[in-house]
């Protein structure tokens, strides 16, 4: 799928917030579809399995998804399966190319805890959801939270391995979504103006900036092991899902640009992705801006800019 650069620069002058509504009712209607295929598949499984690359909007969609699922009865609890990684053995971690620890790996997720975890769940029985500490590299398990599911009720388990099939092969019942910014923003006649992976880079960028004090120098040296880690370990799979949809909104670019053009027009000279970002803020000139303080309130967005 492919915006129209034209048409969302028409919209943006005529009516930047109704713009934005109208693409919001469309990513709701999308996590509707997805929760209709969730209570459809109740009966054979509880576990919902949500995955997706870095700057895809897992956590908004899982937190909508819920949101939609409550409303018609159905209670649900989030867990996130970041909280599932192991503390990193030294003699046996894997690496990258480079001989850096491949955090993007899924050897480095409990994936035996995951197995159990997922089996007692469809069996009614208690689990105790880990809390893994980051700036500790370890578990906690006092700090873990204690879980059993009762009727009408499903855990969505979201994380970028969610569809690896050393889980799914073991629990084909339960409900799998993919979802990931798939569209790009294209010309009048057809060419691209803004690339889908640029708008993850974007959201990614904005929101280490933001929340994770990290500048767009840190996201970019992390970002192309990121991609390395998308196209081995999550792009395979996302064909094993049940429900696909795009979570790329057409309105996005005009919002996120003010936030983005600074801190990427920043980056020093002499950093060797500095042409591409350049790109990217002569890109955002095209776009017509809309205040980032009149986007709606429920917007996918806010995970990003806050």
């Amino acid at each position: 799928m492919a915006y129209r650069l034209s048409e969302i620069n028409a919209a943006a002058r005529r009516d930047p917030v109704g713009f934005m509504e109208e693409c919001d009712r469309d990513y709701q209607g999308k996590i509707a579809r997805a929760a209709d295929k969730i209570c459809e598949n109740m009966k054979k499984s509880p576990v919902v399995l949500l995955s997706g690359p870095s700057g895809s909007g897992k956590t908004t969609t899982a937190e909508k998804l819920g949101a939609e699922l409550e409303r018609r009865g159905v209670r649900t609890h989030p867990v996130s399966m970041d909280d599932y990684f192991m503390r990193p053995d030294t003699g046996s971690v894997p690496r990258t190319p480079d001989g850096a620890v491949d955090y993007e790996s899924p050897e480095l997720m409990d994936l035996k805890l995951l197995d159990e975890h997922f089996a007692k769940l469809t069996r009614g029985e208690w689990i105790l959801v880990p809390k893994f500490e980051f700036p500790r590299q370890m578990r906690n398990d006092s700090r873990g939270r204690p879980l059993k599911l009762g009727r009408d009720e499903v855990a969505i388990f979201e994380g970028i391995h969610a569809l690896n099939t050393s889980l799914t092969s073991r629990h084909p019942d339960a409900t799998r979504l993919y979802i990931s910014a798939r569209s790009d923003i294209v010309d009048d006649d057809g060419s691209v103006v803004f690339k889908r992976t640029w708008l993850r880079l974007t959201r990614r960028a904005v929101r280490d900036y933001n929340f994770r004090g990290t500048d767009v120098c840190g996201t970019l040296e992390m970002w192309a092991n990121v991609r390395r880690g998308e196209k081995l370990y999550i792009s395979p799979y996302r064909d094993t899902a049940h429900i696909k949809f795009d979570t790329a909104l057409a309105y996005e670019v005009s919002v996120m640009a003010s936030y983005a053009k600074p801190i990427m027009a920043a980056v020093p000279e002499e950093n060797r992705r500095r042409h591409e970002l350049l790109e990217l803020v002569r890109a955002f000139e095209r776009f017509e801006p809309i205040d980032p303080r009149t986007v709606p309130p429920g917007s996918l967005l806010h995970e990003f800019i806050g």
